[in-house]
């Protein structure tokens, strides 16, 4: 059957309703994504990194107010530093609250935050309407994927849906802070 690309926009979403998981570009490097409810999603994105859950995953959303729950209880002025600094391909480490799931935030007390302008991300996440887990499409220790033909080389039939779409314009992986002390964790191109 011959879809518009209307429909196949819609098809990653759908997928990642039903605990499944898909490759979209992103700022920089192409992710492997899902939601972050979706413990059975989660479990397969970490089998398809070989990575261990200890280590946390991003979460990236197309407006902070999909954060809301990870980030109730911040002070005013924290809040006003996310609000200034997103959307950017900075991610930052936000203390846990409670509400974040352990399959999503590893062994940290805190929760990676990003919101993106990539015009791919907003609109999964409008779609959603909230945040989905941003990690690169990659195998552990091996370069991040560039285009959709290298997601479907090295992972073939794995991945539940490829999202149509381009890169942005930053080289690289987003830069993680913590945003509690300011410091920078990873390096990133910042656009």
């Amino acid at each position: 059957m011959i879809q518009s690309q209307s429909d196949q926009h819609l098809d990653g979403p759908c997928k990642l309703l039903n605990d499944g998981v898909i490759a979209y570009p992103t700022e920089g490097v192409w992710g492997l994504g899902c939601l972050p409810t979706s413990e059975i999603a989660v479990l397969r994105i970490l089998t398809l990194k070989q990575r261990a859950q200890e280590q946390g995953l991003i979460l990236i959303a197309g407006e902070i107010a999909h954060f809301d729950d990870y980030l109730d209880g911040l002070s005013n002025h924290k809040m006003a530093e996310l609000r200034q600094a997103w959307p950017a391909p900075v991610t930052f480490l936000v203390p846990d609250n409670g509400f974040c799931p352990d399959w999503i935030k590893g062994a940290h007390s805190t929760v990676a935050l990003r919101v993106s302008a990539h015009p791919v991300v907003q609109s999964l996440s409008n779609l959603v309407n909230g945040p989905i887990v941003s990690t690169s499409a990659n195998r552990s220790g091996c370069a991040p994927a560039k285009s959709a033909a290298e997601i479907r080389e090295v992972f073939g039939e794995d991945i539940d849906f490829i999202v149509p779409g381009e890169l942005g314009g930053a080289e690289g992986a987003s830069e993680i802070r913590d945003l509690m002390s300011g410091q920078v964790i990873r390096q990133g191109a910042v656009q």
